[in-house]
């Protein structure tokens, strides 16, 4: 007998609620879900299933019956090839609405908590242009359309952008990304042109070939610039022309560096950084704070809404200046030098022994001598020897990554139990689960979404808690 097909037409089917991963899901009348990547909720559309899995189809729209009122005109011409900004196609404002919604729901559903009339969520003031860092790749193996593979036409294959999603070797060449400021995408296509008219070789990522590797672009809101050019290998005579005729062509860039990686990956945090010219950071300010960012610091994607975000977490943790706070996964220390001037003292805590050293410079160069910083994995170094050692903290900020907080660092958490936590995050669906292992102890006092990335599903989310 045949294999059954997985390849079913919907006809006439509305796009009910967005999804993770930046997907929208779509639900028959007899109560099929559909997940597809291009719908906006109220869209009335047919749908062509390509895989079907238990409980679940995925599948892409072939028809339009109505266009949802949330839907928008995308601004950009690389919209659903590159992989970024997935909601573009959606306005600003239902944007906001679908993220407020997602967390709310995940913090009732997973991690099933009596909450406070949540805020509503900040939004920011320009939904375009507020990255202050892009990585943009180059390889001889560019993304082709199927029009242009139709054409018979001999393209030049070498591009400068972004990852095709799905395509690990393939390179959506970038013309205009509207997520980073000028002088962005001038200098990405200067790079690029100088390359191919000097006949450089863009990157083979099958035969780990190639000479240039990826260009790193580096902002501030005070609009200092930093390019840090990764090459497979040195050729003095090929590089140092190219960087000089950047640094010619854009006499205002802080800083250019490059790196020598012959590594099968482009990771660079485990590389030396070569200053060429001008200075080896670029320093970012918020208040009467300077932080200085070098190639391989963290810092906030979006300059403006950290700030925002800062302050948030600021006002929620209501310091009077006799605390002892605790900023676990502190990264560079940007939050605990932002509260530090309300603490009595604050201790961070990070894994990346870059970051911690970053945090330390930048605490000496701002004066603040209220601040220790500690390397360590959370799950290890977060013990009673480490309270012991800095005394017990009535109020703790934490900021993990994506999966979250360490049962184990929960579990210290309770046992320090201290006064409040604010608890950063981006990803809800990890601090509900956190947050319900809480709960017994630990009431929601705020919770606030804050939208650091516009033109995607990703959002950041803030909550008090405070002890029973």
């Amino acid at each position: 007998m045949g294999r059954r097909s997985k390849n079913h037409l919907f006809e006439g089917v509305k796009v009910v609620d967005t999804a993770s991963k930046g997907k929208t899901v779509a639900k028959t009348g007899e109560g099929a879900i559909i997940f597809l990547s291009s719908g906006v909720p109220g869209d009335v559309v047919d749908i062509s299933t390509y895989k079907k899995r238990k409980g679940f189809y995925e599948g892409n729209i072939v028809k339009f019956h109505t266009l949802s009122e949330h839907r928008t005109e995308p601004v950009c011409e690389h919209f659903g090839v590159c992989g970024g900004c997935k909601w573009q196609h959606m306005k600003y404002d239902a944007q906001l609405i679908f993220k407020q919604k997602e967390v709310t729901e995940n913090l009732k559903r997973i991690g099933k908590l009596d909450l406070p009339e949540l805020k509503p969520i900040l939004a920011v003031e320009n939904p375009y242009w507020y990255r202050n860092k892009m990585e943009f790749s180059f390889s001889n193996q560019r993304w082709l359309t199927k029009e242009e593979v139709d054409s018979g036409i001999e393209i030049n294959q070498n591009a400068l952008g972004f990852h095709k999603p799905g395509m690990w070797d393939k390179i959506v060449d970038v013309d205009k990304c509207h997520l980073q400021a000028d002088p962005s995408n001038a200098i990405r296509n200067f790079v690029r042109s100088y390359a191919n008219k000097n006949e450089l070789t863009f990157f083979d990522p099958k035969n780990q070939v190639g000479f240039l590797r990826s260009l790193m672009i580096r902002t501030t809101s005070t609009d200092e610039v930093m390019i840090v050019l990764q090459i497979f290998h040195k050729e003095d005579a090929i590089l140092f022309p190219l960087l000089d005729t950047v640094a010619t062509e854009f006499p205002n860039l802080t800083s250019i560096q490059y790196v020598i990686n012959g590594k099968a990956n482009d990771t660079i945090y485990d590389q030396e950084i070569v200053c060429y010219k001008g200075q080896d950071f670029i320093t970012e300010v918020m208040e009467d704070l300077q932080f200085k960012i070098t190639a391989k610091s963290f810092y906030q994607t979006n300059s403006l809404q950290a700030y925002e975000l800062y302050k948030v977490v600021r006002e929620l943790a209501d310091l009077k200046g006799d605390e002892l706070v605790y900023d676990l996964y502190t990264g560079t220390g940007t939050i605990a030098q932002f509260v530090a001037q309300n603490a009595l003292k604050v201790v961070g805590v990070d894994v990346v022994p870059d970051s911690i050293d970053a945090a330390k410079t930048n605490a000496i160069h701002n004066k603040i001598d209220n601040v220790f910083f500690e390397t360590g994995d959370m799950k290890d170094i977060f013990t009673e020897d480490f309270i012991t050692r800095h005394g017990k903290a009535s109020v703790v900020i934490t900021d993990p990554p994506r999966d979250g907080m360490h049962k184990g660092v929960v579990k210290q958490l309770l046992d320090l139990n201290p006064k409040r936590i604010v608890y950063v995050s981006c990803n809800s669906a990890t601090q509900a689960r956190d947050l319900s292992l809480m709960k017994e102890n630990y009431r929601v006092i705020a919770s606030q979404a804050v939208d650091m990335f516009p033109q995607t599903h990703h959002v950041e989310n803030v909550v008090l808690l405070e002890k029973i």
